[in-house]
Formats: structure tokens, sequence, C-alpha cells
């Protein structure tokens, strides 16, 4: 694994890894990472390394607020979903004008999955297949609330401060149901113990993070942005059964309606892992996901 970094559109540092295949595997394709929010890709090292020994070159910035581009402060300065969204996208224009004979799938995990939906709609010239994970269809009460409480801190001066009152009213509520030690991210204690441990993760994002994801979720399923999804690129979507974020499989399988009923896309696939919470890749999953995204990456980078 190598640590790079690139000067963004803005002129923000932006710092990435990149994975290589080990020894002499031909390179069959291109793996992009995306993130979920309060944690980093120190999380995605194992599986990276895992997809790299397997022909692909994987590569995943750290997000704006997160990791090694601004260290657990969960702010900078602008929109930064649109902005973090414009650095996937360019990071993925590098690599595809550097390697133009491989294909690439996005793969997003959670707030990461979010951005992904917003690429597809977007830049969906850039990549050839979508890996959307631990996602939800994002709609309704919940988050006009969530954009108000946000607007609200914002408006009080609180706009890099962290948002205390939503990490509660999520990952607080989320992790209320469970009494043995584990958190909504896997049901295996030593990986929820894992995550707590991580200096990249398990920390409160700030209100003008919270206002930029709120305000961009209420633009993701408008027929305007809709339109520039293309329905014969492949997705796939992975998400644990027991995972509260997509509604526990209900939220999850909208957004799948969403892209098959919808949107139209020829070929989209929805697997939801039976007794797996938020981290499919860090549950009793981790197996069958991890072979599940390499399986469909070997799939996309075969087409003609």
């Amino acid at each position: 694994m190598e640590i790079k970094s690139f000067i963004a559109k803005d002129g923000k540092k932006i710092v990435y890894k990149e994975w290589l295949p080990s020894g002499d595997v031909k390179i069959k394709g291109m793996l992009q990472i995306s993130h979920g929010m309060a944690e980093s890709t120190v999380r995605y090292e194992e599986f990276a390394q895992f997809i790299a020994d397997n022909g692909f070159i994987v590569f995943a910035d750290d997000h704006r607020g997160h990791g090694l581009t601004d260290g657990s402060s969960g702010y900078t300065d602008g929109d930064m979903f649109f902005d973090t969204l414009s650095d996937v996208a360019e990071l993925s224009e590098t690599y595809r004008k550097a390697n133009p004979e491989l294909k690439l799938v996005l793969f997003g995990h959670s707030y990461g999955s979010f951005l992904t939906q917003a690429y597809i709609e977007r830049y969906s010239a850039l990549a050839d297949g979508f890996i959307v994970g631990g996602s939800a269809y994002m709609s309704g009460f919940q988050i006009s609330s969530g954009r108000l409480v946000a607007r609200l801190g914002c408006l009080f001066k609180k706009t890099d401060k962290p948002a205390n009152t939503i990490a509660k009213l999520s990952f607080g509520a989320y992790n209320k149901k469970y009494k043995d030690g584990t958190i909504f991210i896997s049901s295996i204690k030593e990986e929820c113990d894992k995550y707590v441990a991580c200096k990249d993760c398990n920390f409160v994002l700030s209100y003008g993070f919270y206002k930029s994801m709120f305000t961009a979720f209420k633009k993701l399923y408008a027929k305007k942005y809709r339109s520039g999804i293309d329905p014969l690129k492949p997705i796939l979507m992975v998400s644990g059964q027991d995972d509260p974020v997509g509604g526990y499989g209900a939220l999850t399988m909208k957004l799948f309606r969403f892209y098959r009923d919808v949107c139209k896309v020829k070929d989209v696939k929805l697997t939801l892992y039976n007794g797996v919470r938020h981290e499919y890749l860090n549950d009793v999953s981790r197996s069958a996901s991890r072979n599940d995204i390499l399986k469909f990456c070997e799939r996309v980078s075969a087409q003609k």
C-alpha cells in the first residue's frame, strides 16, 4: 500500500491510498473505494489488499473531514458532500486516464454509498459498474428533521462543532437495542471493539457536515438528477439484513426498487446477508461479501 495525494479543484490537498497486486499477478481492472462517515481508508486495508491480490488496482481517498486528509475533525470549509463527490470523481478520472484499457468499479459504503448514489447520477461515464453497500433510500421526515437540526446548529455558529444532538439521534439510537457490548457496526464484539478503538473512527461529525449531507439527500431521487443514470451499467447492492441504516432491509429494498423500477437499470442485484449488521465486511458475512464484490469486479472487467 502506498499513500499519495492530489490537489483538488478548490486547492485542497486530498490524501489517498493505492494497493497493487503482489508479485506477477496480471491486472484485470480497477476498484475505487469510497468509505463511510466517522471512519477512513484504514478500515479497508485488508479488504483492499485482498482485491488487489486478485488482480486489481485499488485506490481510495480519505474524504474531507476524515483520516489523513483532515484528521478526525469532521469538518472542512465548503459544501462537504458535493466537494467530496468532486474529489471522488477527480480521482476516478486520474486513474481512467492512466489506465484507459482497464474497467473501473466504484464501491461506496454507508456515507460513501450515498456519495456513490450521487456519482451514479452525475458522473456515470467515469465508471463501468457500481457497488452500493450499507445503503438506503434516504428521504422523508427523518431527513427533513435532520437537516433542520443541522441548519439550526450552523445558524448558532456551530458549523465546525460536533453535532452531538444528531449523533445521539442516529448512531446513539442504532446502538440502544444491543446489550451485549456490541454496537450496530457488527455482531462480532471484537470488530466493534476495533472500530471504537480506531483513532480514525467513532468521532462526531460537524453540524456543517450534516447540513451538507442532508441537503444533498434531498436531491438524490429527483427526476432532474436521476435522468443522468446510465441504465446499461451494472449495480451490485450489498447490505446486512440487520442493518439499522437500511431500515433492517426495508430502505435498502426501496433503493433497489428505485434503481430497478424507476430508473430501469438493466442489471441491478441486491444481496442481504442474514444476521449481519452495518459492516458486512467485518461481520459473519466477511468472506461471502468480499467474494461477492470480487466476482462483480471480475464480471465488469471482463465486459467488452
